[in-house]
């Protein structure tokens, strides 16, 4: 008698059909889904452009490019930095060149006026530290007002 029930049943789903189960109240549909997942990349669009202003931002004034070539640490209290820049010729800007240590703390800084008249320039500056350096580089560059 357990054979013949087990045999009726061996072709039906286990789970059930969709038609074994109704509708639920209260649960999101297609459409629903559908604003949820709407809000969710909007959310999303907001984020990442906000995530691009905010690095277009922190590098600085893109109206000044710059570019280090080489620099040569001149023993333990200084460095000679060369680098390159590009901004517009009638604009004079103001160039922060800096030098760290191997922990990268700042050992030294020196401002260097790029004044009108010259789009590109290359430049060779000496900077002194106040501890042995063993990287330089310009922090950023902005136009004059």
């Amino acid at each position: 008698m357990a054979d013949s029930a087990a045999g009726s049943t061996a072709g039906a789903p286990v789970l059930g059909t969709p038609e074994s189960f109704p509708e639920r109240p209260g649960r999101l549909g297609r459409s629903g889904r559908a604003i949820a997942l709407v809000i969710i990349g909007i959310f999303i669009a907001i984020a990442m452009g906000g995530w691009g202003y905010v690095m277009m931002t922190a590098k600085g004034n893109p109206d000044v490019l710059t570019e280090v070539i080489a620099f040569e640490v001149g023993g333990t209290n200084s460095i000679t930095i060369t680098f390159q820049t590009h901004k517009p010729a009638d604009r004079e800007a103001v160039c922060r060149l800096r030098a760290t240590d191997t922990d990268h703390v700042e050992v030294g800084t020196r401002d260097v006026v790029l004044p009108r008249g010259q789009a590109d320039s290359r430049l060779t500056e000496r900077l002194q530290t106040s501890a042995r350096a063993t990287s330089g580089h310009v922090q950023y560059c902005y136009l004059v007002q």
